[in-house]
Order: structure tokens, then sequence, then C-alpha cells
């Protein structure tokens, strides 16, 4: 009965209004790829290296920490602090670029002799134009800043913001009204009705989130919507038994630590 009954209630559910999502960039693959951090397996999270790397084992997009410096300079870091992952102290804001760029990230493989700095959100530009997809968690920043750099690159088509605040969303839709804007599902939501009421609420463009938070009927509605649903499943020991249950689900897309154990999974199953 509710295989009967579920194609009905999403037909009632679709928007009342004039409302339609703005597209991602361009699909290059039927399952989207997006590397978290980089492809920080070899190298460190966040590093130019590790967008190389993401580009060469073919994700479909890389996903990037903006944050702003003390004067007013955009870089990549997830955290607020430096101290994590480099050799220093203290908080982004706090450090000038040039401070910043004194600074060495740490590298798990003490072997490798390169030292690696904090990227510029023109370096990450710059070195993936036409090349990889930004996924560009928006951490820190100004998004007429952001967006100013965005154009100089020539990459409106190249990007999609995720937001951290509502804040962030309203700015983004008064800069760039057509850049897609990606959104988490909240973990209260876990229903066909309760994700139709967060869409129309929102209105989001992508949905992200927690892979094993959506069902099949969840995925299914927002296909209807012509929202795609390319959650998280990265962690360090993810692998194909978690892609198998995100490709149960009917999801197409997914963040990943492993971007080239999940390509190299997809190509096995012909969805790459």
């Amino acid at each position: 009965m509710r295989l009967i009954l579920i194609p009905a209630l999403l037909m009632l559910l679709l928007p009342k209004d004039n409302w339609q999502p703005n597209p991602p960039p361009a699909l290059k693959h039927k399952f989207i790829i997006s590397a978290h951090r980089g492809d920080h397996v070899i190298y460190p999270e966040n590093t130019l290296a590790a967008y190389q790397e993401a580009i060469k084992n073919e994700a479909d997009y890389v996903e990037i920490d903006l944050r702003t410096t003390k004067d007013g300079q955009l870089v990549s870091m997830h955290d607020g602090s430096v101290t994590r992952t480099t050799d220093g102290k203290g908080y982004i804001k706090d450090f000038t670029l040039d401070e910043l760029q004194m600074l060495n990230i740490k590298n798990r493989d003490t072997t490798r002799k390169e030292r690696l700095k904090i990227p510029t959100f023109d370096q990450i530009l710059s070195l993936c134009k036409d090349r990889i997809y930004i996924y560009l968690d928006f951490k820190a920043a100004d998004p007429d800043q952001a967006y100013d750099v965005i154009k100089k690159h020539g990459m409106e088509k190249q990007v999609l913001v995720y937001i951290n605040s509502a804040a962030q969303f309203t700015g983004w839709r008064k800069t760039a009204s057509k850049m897609p804007l990606m959104l988490s599902l909240p973990d209260s939501v876990k229903s066909v009705a309760g994700m139709d009421s967060f869409i129309n609420k929102y209105h989001p463009d992508i949905l992200d989130g927690a892979y094993n938070q959506y069902t099949n009927d969840m995925v299914a509605m927002a296909a209807k919507y012509h929202i795609p649903v390319w959650p998280d499943i990265q962690s360090a020991g993810e692998g194909p038994a978690d892609w198998n249950k995100a490709l149960d689900k009917g999801l197409m897309g997914l963040q990943t630590d492993h971007p080239a154990a999940l390509v190299k999974f997809l190509k096995e199953k012909g969805l790459r």
C-alpha cells in the first residue's frame, strides 16, 4: 500500500509557488564525488597538493573551507585556529596573510621534504578552473568579496556554496542570486513530510547532511523538486559497505574522505 500512496503524496508536495532551485554546475558523471578538504589520504587537508590529488583521482568537486585573515585576505582552512594543522598557534583572523605564509602545514609523512603552505582562494581557483568544481564551505568570509574573486577567475558556473548560517544564506542570495546554495538537512528531519516542510521554508538548491538520515522516499521527494542530495559519508573507515548503503537509498552523490577508492568502486558498478 505504501508504494502506491507515496507517488501521489509526492505530487501533492510539489512547490505551490514559482520557486525553482538553482541547478548545480553541469554534471560530468552519473554519480558525483566531492573530495572532503581535498584528497587528503596522502597529502594534508586543505592544501594545494590535496586539491591536485583530488583532480588526479577524478573527483567532481574539491571541498574547501573559506576564512578571512586579519588584513582581509581569503584563505582555506577548516579550523578557525592554525594550531591543529600548522606549526603555529592562534586564530586565522588574528594573522595577516604574510604572517600565515610563514607557517608550515603539518605533514603526517615525515619523509616528505616539501613545505606546504596555507593556500589563498586565488591560488585554489587558479589550480581548479576547468579541472574540478569548487564546493565552498563558507566558514567566515564576505559573500561580495568571495564572489568578486570567483568572477575574476570566470568560475561563476563552477562553484556551489555550503551555507553555515542564515546571514550567509541571505548574503549570498543578495550577492549572487543564481549561485547554487547547499544546506544540511537538520538531524530532526526524519520523514518526507518533515523534509517537505524544510524545503518549502528554506528553498535549498542542494541538500547535504549525514547520508544515513535519508530514506529512499526522502531522496525521491527531493528529486521531484529537482534538488540533488549529496550528503556526507566521510570517515576514516568508510568503504564499500557504506557506499552500497548509499546507493541502496538512491543517492547519486557523496562527500568522501576516499575519492580515489570511491571512483574505482563506482567504475566497477558502471556509475562513472
